[in-house]
Parts: C-alpha cells; structure tokens; sequence
C-alpha cells in the first residue's frame, strides 16, 4: 500500500514537471510569437509611420543654404536651423575617435543595436547606463525626436528605434552613419550640426578642431541644454574631461595627454551667427531678395518650391572674401574718422545735423522717421493711438546705441535717438571686373545691424561730375572729337528755348574762376561745368541720356541741360557698370553677383547667362579712360599721388597714397556737399564709392570736409592699398590696353591752341562770353 502510494506521488510529480515545463514553452512561444508580431506591427507602421526606403535615402534634412564666395569662403547662411551639411572626410579624427569612445565604444562591431548593451542596461534596470547605440541615437533625431515619456509608448519607439537603425546600418557605411549623426545634432545657439558648431563656439572649420574643442562638442552631444560652453563653462569642462577619460580609456590619447589636456581652460571663440552681422550683411540681404524672386521662377524637378531656409542649397557667389574684407575695413576706417569731424562741427549747429532748412522742415523729417520706426510699428500694433505713440517717442528709456567704438547703453528720448542716427554719414561701395562683371565686393553702408538701407543697390543718389563723362563720350562720339580739342572755358548761357529749357540757363564753376582756353583733358580733370554745358550744348540731353541708358543706367534722367552737372540720382551699382564699359574697350558686361546654385546634393541647378552689348567702339572708350586719367594726374583726384598735406588732410584715411600706377577716375560732389563720390578705375577693377547723410539736408558746410575727394576718395584709396597688399587677388597696376591702329589722339603734350575747336559758325552766337 506504501509504495502505491510513493508511485502515484511520482506519477504527480512527473504531471506537474509536465504540465510546468509545457506552461512554459507555451508562454515562451507565445511570448516570442508576440515580440515577433510586435516587432513586424512596428515595422509596418501599424503603431505609427515608418521610414520609407526614399526617406531613409533622403531624410528631412532641414539644411541651412549657404552663400559661398568665389574663394570658396562661407560668407553666411539663411536658414531656420542654423544647420550644414558635412563629408565624413571633412570630420577631424579627433571628433570622431571621441565621439565613439564616448558614445558607443562597439559602434563598429554592431549592426544597428548593441546586444550586450542592452543586456546589460535590463539587467541593471537602466542604472548602468542606457543601451542606445550611435546610429539608434541617429534614428530618434532623424524621425521622431524625443518622443512620449508614457512608458508603453516609450516601450514603442524604443522599438522602432531599433528597427530604423537595423535599417539604417543596411542603407549606410559606418562612416555615412557617423557623418549624418553630426550633422543632425542641435548644439543650441541656433547651430545644428558640427560644422554650426565649430563656426559659432571656435570661429573655426571643423577640421580646424583641436583635440580639447573636439571634447567639448562630444561632451555636448549628452545634452547641449545643459552642457552650454557659454552659459555653464565649469559644467562643460568636468563633461569634457569624462570625454578625454574615455579617450584616454581607449588608447586614444596617453595619460599624461589626458592630463595635460583636462587642466586646460575652456577657451571659446564665441559667435553667434546671425543674418545682421558676419561679412557682407548688406550683399547677402541683397542676395535674399533675389532669392525670393528666383524661387517663384525655378521650381524643383517635381514642381514643387525650393525653400531657402531649409533645403541645404550653395549659393555660388562672384564676391571676393578678401576683397570684401578689404572694403569693409575701408568703409569703416575712413567713415569713422570722417564721423568725428562731422560731430565736432555739429556742436556749433543748434539744428545739427541738418543745415538751412525751417524748423517746420526738419519737424517733418523727425515725424516721418518717427512713423518709419519699428517702434511705431509695435505701438501700433499694440492698439495705442497715434497721440499716445507721438507723447512716447518723448519720455526718456534706457536704450543701446550705435558708435564707431561700439555698442553704448546710455538713456534718451526716442525722438532724441531718430536725430542721433541723422547725424550719421553713410556709405556705399561695390567693386568689380569690368571684363566678366563680376561684382568682387559690396559694401552698402556702414553698420547693417544699425542701418538697414543698401547705399549699393537700394539708394540713387545724385551722382555730380561723375556723370560728365558720359557728356564727353557723347561729344566725343558724335562731334569726332579728342581728349586733346581745345575749348574755352568762359562764363555761359543757355537761351531760353534751346533744349527745352524755360529760363535761362547759365551754370557757373565751383570756385567761380574761369581757366581760358583748355583741352577736354584739362576740363574734365578739374571737373569744369561750363565745358561740360557747352558740350551738352552741342549733343544735346537726348543723346547723351540714350548713352546713358544704353551704359546700364537704369534710372529716370531728365531730358534737361542741367544733367550735364550731375543732378540725376543713380545707384553705386550702375555707375560702377556703366565706367566698366570704358575699361572694357566699350562693352557694357552687366553686373553679376551669382557664378551657380546647387541643390544640397551637388547638382548645379542655376547657372546665369552673362549679358553684354556694344556700346562705344574702342577707340572712343579708350579716349574717355585717358580722360579719367587726368583727373588723378593733375586734376581733383591728383592727391592720390601728391605727399602734401593741407587743410583738412587729416580726415584723408590712410594718406599719403603715393600710387605711381595708371588710375582713371572722377569725383563728384553736388550741390551742398549732400553726395560725395569717386569713381576708381584700373585696368581689372572698377570701384565706385558714394558718401553722404541719409537726408540731404544733414550735411557739412563747406565742400572742404563734403566734397568728393575727401569724403569718398580716401575709401577707394584705402581699398586699393589693401588689395595691392594682397598679391593673390592680382589687382592690375599695368596700363589700360590700347586699342591697335589708334584713331583718336589721346596724347596731349603741346599747349592747347588759341581756337575753341568746338566753335561752329552757326551757333557763335548762341555762347555769351
């Protein structure tokens, strides 16, 4: 009975390590059976869209577009996400080696998902460290960030983390992987990507990174919230040291390496790019417009729009990096020294900085700056009315404000801020090579954070004598004339009648002194109105606007006498087009600032076609470039050759200039001083500078400080120095080609003769002398 009893207790045992092991295998295969499933559920997007095989091709990069100069320089970028792209090749070893230690030390034995990891972060339940691999790290940025913190959904994306990485590791090599994951990651300060990041925390290109920089961005990719170099340096330097640690743990570095490199401070080169500040601000603001435009007229292969901001293009420019440098260091130099004489005279001006006008004029330039103000605006758009806004513009605020030696906090009214910016002189430059029209700088104005208004390709100001040489060309092509003709330089009038003119016309010089019988040379050079009314007298306003028009210029001009004198506003950018057409033996080439734009993959999907056409034929182009030669031989622009000093000279920046070089150029200055300019042309670059205050009624006094020849010369002067500093821009300092066979005499060695050859037997009468 006993050992019944013992049998059947077998029996049972033998049922329940059955009936055990049978529960089991039941629940490990249901269990797998359903891990299975709810990995292929994952897959196929029934917890929510998955990658397709395209959007692992080609990720929403959200990539800024860059302006690349035509050294290959970054000159900025627009962009929501201030985000480039990179080349594994263009990665320092350092950065990568850290990165890896650091991150994901097996990164090149797994496929997608490190197992012993992972084993090990359930195993400790997460305490030992989390499990995510690089490219699981390069999944949850690409395709849903962050995600929920409720557990089972976490559980979710956890899982088709691993699934897009397992992916991932088949679509790309290790070094692809690597590449996109530093390109992908947001360092703060709107820098996304290694290539931000360097630029914004060290000013540097990636593969310029030292080994302790390269630490300090690995240490950012665990929280670049927290680990801010900028906000929290003492966080950042114990986070790079962990990183140098690992490095160290990896045969990376040695030990006495690590040591050397964790002692080290945190040096930053901090700054934050933003489309305000940087290189060429007023250019790319230029460029941005275009843009806009050009994205209505070019669509994508499938039709769509490109977006500027997100879409990763290069925009390829003709600008010059260090020809642009060279003209901002020019503008700022010279405008800051001429800045202090203007506040200096300014002091004796009870209505500074505006000269002879009422009180009622200058009410209306202060009125209508103040409703032009971002201030207004905000005003404005808060509700309050127009008397509430007008009594704010006087109650004193603290506020930030522009100088020549930086930004100042002091307190003022509004309105005492709108005519503390009147005072300011402004500038325009823009630089280029008359033989492909490649614009090499642009510089239009002084400060573009401060003062918005493009002074290149915004503002048409009044050009003054800058415009009789395309009165001479006009003479000179039509009357079959030459530099060296003879022409009298006496009081004239123009009739009422003659050339539309309602009252009579009789322009008088500058310095009110008649010079007698002169060659054409000798007139231009010293910049002579009633030569220059006469020839117009001859040709007529009609031909020498359609020469105008037919240089480029693309302003209204008056079919008036009195243009000869300059009274047309035209910008920098079609003067500087219109004398490249002399230097470019008489074609105009029109100005271009894009050499190509390409798609963020490389392909080049705009290249311009250059335009040009005839103008002058080369002789006649020639004979205005020996013209404008005189003007720095002997004329208004000779100081760029002289040593002397005088009254005044020390507000010439960077005088003496010495130049023994061909120079062709023109000044201009018009009426009360408003508008200086100069026109500086060598053989492969011409340069138009203008200055002046934004409204013409602020101004200097007297022409000594106003006139063109000390407010805008000194600028080209300062610039020209600069590049011929510089011998790998190859600016010319050879003479202008002359043209074979020769036919108009340029050459004027012998005393004019006693005979105005402009005289004609019918119109002797027409002149009062």
């Amino acid at each position: 009975m006993a050992a019944k009893k013992n049998n059947n207790k077998g029996n049972t045992a033998d049922k329940d390590f059955k009936y055990y092991t049978k529960t089991f295998w039941k629940i490990f295969i249901y269990g797998m059976g359903a891990i299975v499933l709810f990995f292929l559920f994952a897959s196929w997007g029934l917890f929510g869209s998955m990658p397709s095989f395209e959007d692992l091709e080609n990720p929403d990069s959200n990539l800024a577009t860059e302006v690349i100069s035509a050294d290959g320089v970054v000159l900025g970028k627009y962009f929501q996400k201030n985000r480039s792209q990179l080349k594994y090749s263009d990665l320092p070893k350092n950065l990568v080696d850290a990165l890896v230690a650091t991150e994901d030390e097996r990164f090149y034995e797994h496929s997608g998902i490190d197992g012993r990891g992972t084993l090990r972060a359930i195993a400790s339940l997460g305490t030992s460290g989390g499990a995510s691999t690089l490219t699981q790290q390069l999944a949850k940025q690409l395709f849903h960030g962050e995600g929920s913190k409720f557990l089972p959904f976490r559980i979710v994306q956890k899982v088709k983390e691993w699934i897009i990485a397992i992916r991932l590791e088949r679509q790309y090599t290790k070094n692809e992987i690597l590449a996109m994951y530093c390109n992908v990651y947001d360092f703060g300060n709107y820098s996304v990507g290694v290539s931000s990041a360097a630029q914004t925390y060290f000013s540097k290109e990636p593969k310029d990174l030292n080994i302790e920089e390269s630490a300090i961005l690995v240490g950012m990719f665990k929280n670049s919230g927290l680990y801010n170099p900028v906000r929290n340096p003492v966080g950042v330097k114990n986070r790079r040291n962990v990183v140098l640690a690992q490095m160290a743990k990896g045969d990376i570095i040695t030990e006495k390496e690590k040591e050397r490199l964790q002692s080290l401070p945190i040096t930053l080169d901090f700054k934050l790019e933003s489309h305000r500040e940087g290189t060429a601000t007023y250019f790319r603001e230029y460029l941005r417009d275009y843009m806009k435009k050009w994205v209505d007229e070019n669509k994508k292969p499938d039709g769509s729009d490109y977006d500027i901001y997100k879409d990763g293009l290069k925009i390829y420019t003709t600008i010059d990096s260090r020809m642009q440098l060279h003209a901002e260091e020019a503008v700022a130099a010279h405008m800051a020294n001429l800045q202090e004489e203007f506040f200096i005279q300014a002091k004796n001006n009870k209505n500074a900085p505006f000269v002879g006008i009422s009180d009622k004029e200058t009410q209306r330039i202060l009125t209508q700056a103040m409703k032009s103000s971002n201030r207004w605006a905000v005003l404005k758009s808060a509700d309050m009315s127009d008397e509430d806004i007008i009594k704010s513009f006087s109650v004193k605020a603290k506020m930030t404000v522009f100088t020549w030696k930086g930004e100042k906090d002091t307190i003022m009214t509004p309105m005492d801020s709108i005519r503390y910016y009147k005072h300011f002189l402004q500038s325009g430059l823009m630089a280029m090579e008359p033989q492909t029209g490649n614009i090499k700088a642009w510089v239009g104005g002084i400060n573009y954070k401060y003062f918005q208004y493009d002074h290149v390709g915004q503002g048409a100001r009044q050009v003054g004598s800058t415009f009789k040489p395309f009165v001479y060309a006009t003479a000179i092509e039509q009357l079959n004339m030459s530099p060296c003709d003879s022409i009298i330089d006496a009081p004239f009038t123009m009739p009422v009648g003659r050339h539309h003119v309602t009252a009579a016309w009789t322009p008088r010089n500058s310095n009110n002194r008649y010079l007698g019988m002169v060659t054409l040379k000798k007139a231009l050079a010293n910049s002579i109105n009633t030569v220059s009314a006469k020839l117009m007298d001859k040709v007529g306003p009609e031909a020498v606007v359609k020469l105008t028009h037919k240089l480029g210029i693309k302003s209204e001009i008056p079919i008036q006498p009195s243009i000869a004198l300059g009274a047309v506003d035209i910008t920098v950018e079609d003067m500087v087009a219109a004398y490249s057409t002399f230097a470019n033996q008489g074609v105009y080439t029109k100005p271009q600032f894009l050499s190509r734009i390409e798609d963020k993959s490389g392909v080049i999907i705009y290249e311009p076609i250059p335009e040009s056409h005839d103008v002058l034929n080369k002789d006649i182009a020639f004979a205005i470039v020996k013209l404008l030669e005189g003007v720095t031989e002997g004329g208004s622009g000779n100081r760029l050759r002289t040593e002397g000093g005088g009254y005044g000279y020390n507000r010439i920046t960077g005088y003496p200039y010495k130049f023994t070089n061909p120079i062709a150029g023109k000044t201009g200055t018009t009426q009360n001083q408003s508008d200086g300019w100069f026109m500086g042309m060598v053989p492969n670059l011409v340069t138009g500078v203008w200055v002046g205050n934004e409204d013409r009624s602020a101004r200097f006094k007297s022409i000594t400080y106003g006139q063109g020849a000390t407010a805008a010369l000194p600028v080209w002067a300062y610039f020209m120095k600069l590049c011929y500093a510089d011998p790998d821009l190859k600016v010319s300092k050879g003479e202008f080609e002359r043209p074979a066979n020769l036919s108009i005499k340029v050459d004027c060695y012998s005393a004019p003769v006693a005979k105005d050859t402009t005289d004609t037997p019918q119109n002797t009468d027409e002149f009062e002398f």
